[in-house]
This record gives structure tokens, sequence and C-alpha cells, in this order.
């Protein structure tokens, strides 16, 4: 089993590539964002507990994510590997992850990074708020804290990556089919 991260700033398109990258590779790609909300839907007892914490205004804790993570990759059917989309998004989730992938005889074997200059992120975001109507991306304010929380506290994952020697940082200011291709190429590469 593959396991790739497909990392960034928020708006960097790790979304977008993370969908086609799943169905090319037969990849089961692993939102958290995506898992929560379906859990909410399902009425599941984590998702009421997630509910729960929502509806307080509190955020999700590590290690309910964490949870949530170890359940999908232990149940996941079918698959060659996982994409990991919007996680580990702290040091301690990845070091929970790498112990976890390591009890079961897996690794991590890939951190792709999509690299995007900070005025095209936000502009990629407020354009998002139009198309989809995302309220947490039409409010510039918000946007620039989310591209802050990201700096503070996952951008430092990118040095243990560096040193792990599995990092591939990726220009991200280009298209969708650019960027698409560049990763496939990468991934075709690793074997």
């Amino acid at each position: 089993m593959k396991n790739f991260i497909i990392f960034g700033p928020p708006g960097a398109g790790k979304g977008s590539q993370a969908v086609i990258l799943a169905k090319k590779y037969n990849l089961k790609h692993i939102s958290t964002g995506d898992i929560l909300r379906e859990e909410i839907k399902n009425g599941t007892k984590l998702g009421l507990k997630v509910k729960s914490l929502m509806d307080e205004g509190a955020l999700v804790s590590d290690d309910i994510i964490l949870e949530i993570i170890e359940n999908v990759i232990l149940n996941a059917k079918g698959y060659s590997g996982f994409l990991y989309d919007g996680f580990p998004r702290t040091v301690y989730q990845f070091s929970a992850l790498d112990e976890f992938l390591q009890k079961i005889g897996q690794r991590v074997d890939a951190v792709i990074s999509l690299v995007v200059k900070e005025d095209v992120l936000i502009r990629r975001m407020l354009r998002r708020a139009e198309i989809e109507g995302r309220a947490d991306d039409a409010d510039i304010n918000v946007v620039k804290t989310r591209i802050e929380t990201y700096r503070e506290q996952t951008e430092p994952l990118i040095e243990i990556f560096q040193k792990r020697g599995n990092y591939y940082p990726l220009e991200g200011d280009t298209t969708i089919e650019k960027n698409f291709n560049e990763i496939c190429t990468l991934i075709d590469s690793l074997g």
C-alpha cells in the first residue's frame, strides 16, 4: 500500500488534485473535512460527537481526527493506497500517523507539496467562495488567518519531511492540468 500526502496551504489546489489523483491511481482519498461531514450526515456515534463539538464552536481534537483516519485505513478495501488531503496539519498529527503506519507495516512514501504565492492563494479562495458559495473563503480576513495558521502550525512539517527525503515541492501556481501531469510524473518515477 502506498501512502501519499498532498500538502500545501489553503487554496493551493490539494482537493482538486486529490480527487483526480485518487481516481487515476486507485487511492483512497482521505479528506478529514469530507469524512467529518459524512459522519455527521450519517448520524454515527462519532458524527454526533463531532456535531456537538462544532455546534459549540470547538475544534475537533487531534485524537478524534486520528481515530477517524485509522478507522478509514483499517477498513478500506480494494485500494492501492491512500492519499491524505489536508492531513496531517500538525507535527503531532504526523507523528501519530507515522507511528500508526509503522505498526501496520506501512510508511509515508511521498509528500507532494503544492507551493503557491500568497496573493494567488487569496485570489483562488475568494474566487472559490463565489463559485462554490463557501462562506469560509468569502472573507479576506478569514482567508488571511487561515493562511497564517497554516504557516504557524503546518509549515513546520516541511523540515521533518525534508529530513526524511520524501518531500517533493512542485510549483502550484500553474493550471490544474499542468500540476496533475507533474504529480503523475513524480508518482510514476517513485515506482
